[in-house]
């Protein structure tokens, strides 16, 4: 598991170098993956942006997509729904949990919750779908 863990987070470094993503965990249809808060991903009002809580939450879902079918560059986001449930804690990592749900031969489908450090409940549940291309570069 760690070696790809290590394999996934290499490939997200060097093919996303702008973002902050880290990945923590890969395995089991799962994805853990945190990313620290600044100034440039609040809105007025001190809270987390929805654009900073989506990006999180699209690349947990291709993390764990990756730790099941392979490093495959070209599956892409097909959708993306986020429900925002409370304001986010300012400057504290937003932590985000996905769980795919079915992956299919052409299409994978998950669910993101993510979290502000030490807050039990979480933030925003999203749920999100990836088209898988038909032939697996791995």
């Amino acid at each position: 598991m760690a070696d790809k863990k290590e394999a996934i987070a290499r490939f997200i470094q060097q093919e996303f170098p702008q973002t902050r993503v880290v990945v923590e965990a890969v395995g089991d249809r799962s994805a853990r993956v945190s990313q620290e808060v600044d100034e440039s991903d609040l809105r007025p009002g001190g809270t987390v942006s929805g654009p900073t809580l989506m990006a999180i939450a699209d690349v947990a879902l291709y993390i764990a997509l990756l730790g099941e079918i392979g490093i495959v560059p070209l599956a892409v986001t097909t959708s993306l729904t986020i429900n925002f449930l409370r304001k986010p804690e300012a400057r504290k990592r937003v932590i985000g949990e996905c769980q795919l749900m079915k992956i299919g031969k052409t299409l994978a489908v998950g669910e993101v919750s993510l979290y502000s450090e030490g807050l039990e409940e979480p933030v925003a549940h999203v749920v999100g779908t990836y088209s898988i291309p038909p032939a697996r570069l791995t």
